[in-house]
């Protein structure tokens, strides 16, 4: 099969992913092969390739929102079958018996592994997963549209469930890229007051467009205090000014996989009067249910453009210069002919 591969750690704009042949995945024990369709790309792919996040595996083929037809079955598999179409995930695996598995919170799983980054992922024609953990998708998406939400969406939603935002409540989004503009669609449904801070000129008429009730380019401008925040930018030198913007009681909730480091916060305007910073790590698969069904219920589609496979390394470099309204999704067979 064709696939693009990550041999070593670089910075995207010097084109590190290299399309290549390589053999075909097979399943083992529990495990199901998909014919990919469309993979999503991801800012943690771009943290897996740039080296922000630990090295776990090299070679390895990325892609973690994947969207295909199942056409090989493992061993013991019993709630697939051939033809079936599924999304596939970040969380690939748990050990299903620790402490945190067993309180519903496999999220926080010692023993976890990720898609495209413990194993291959998805910008590949085949990729396998254990089938535990790949989603039966909703008819009211197509591939293309579904795919954001394997990530962006699934990611947005555990973050805003984190936030705790009261009913009626006024959410701020800082950072307004492919998880801000599904978690955006979320809010509105949901009825909250939902504000926007992002730098880039084409993401604030996006936000405008979309219904935000208020979008601009620095938190100290925001027309009043906010309930909730959800940071999505990778930059831990916006957390002290978000914190200074929330009303008391007001909790942050930081969706990245990765963080620059956090200035000095000052306990009196940053922190007391009951506020939190709270993280995020990963999700855990009925966050991912909860999002399909509620997403299909409020209608929401992902913004997307689309991509060729052998583009990968081009949808890469969109992303992390915002070039991209919404999320990029790579067609793994157009250009494969």
């Amino acid at each position: 099969m064709r696939a693009m591969v990550l041999d070593r750690s670089a910075n995207i704009d010097d084109s590190p992913l290299v399309m290549r042949e390589v053999d075909d995945p097979h399943p083992g024990g529990g495990e199901v092969r998909v014919r990919v369709s469309v993979c999503a790309v991801c800012r943690t792919d771009l943290h897996i390739i740039e080296g922000d996040l630990p090295e776990r595996k090299r070679p390895i083929i990325p892609g973690h929102q994947v969207v295909g037809v199942v056409d090989e079955l493992g061993d013991g598999c019993s709630a697939l079958k051939e033809g079936d179409r599924i999304g596939i995930a970040w969380l690939r695996s748990t050990d299903g018996t620790c402490r945190f598995c067993r309180a519903s919170r496999e999220n926080l799983c010692p023993s976890s592994r990720y898609t495209g980054y413990h194993s291959d992922g998805g910008y590949a024609e085949y990729t396998v997963v254990p089938e535990e953990f790949a989603y039966r998708l909703p008819g009211t998406f197509d591939d293309v549209v579904g795919s954001p939400l394997l990530c962006a969406g699934v990611i947005g939603y555990r973050a805003l469930k984190r936030a705790g935002v009261p009913d009626r409540g006024k959410l701020l989004l800082v950072g307004f890229g492919s998880s801000a503009h599904v978690v955006l669609q979320i809010a509105l449904y949901r009825g909250y007051d939902t504000f926007v801070v992002t730098r880039s000129e084409n993401h604030v008429q996006m936000a405008r467009a979309m219904g935000a009730a208020w979008v601009g380019t620095d938190t100290a401008d925001l027309p009043d205090k906010m309930d909730s925040a959800i940071l999505f930018a990778p930059a831990g030198r916006l957390v002290p000014p978000i914190m200074a913007a929330l009303e008391r009681g007001g909790i942050l909730s930081i969706a990245g996989i990765h963080l620059t480091d956090i200035p000095s916060l000052n306990y009196e305007q940053h922190l007391f009067y009951d506020k939190e910073i709270r993280s995020v790590a990963a999700n855990t698969r009925e966050d991912g249910r909860e999002l399909l069904a509620e997403a299909a219920e409020a209608g929401v589609r992902p913004h997307v453009k689309t991509y060729s496979l052998a583009d990968a390394n081009a949808a890469l470099q969109d992303m992390k210069h915002s070039r991209v309204d919404g999320t990029g999704v790579l067609l793994i067979d157009k250009g494969l002919a």
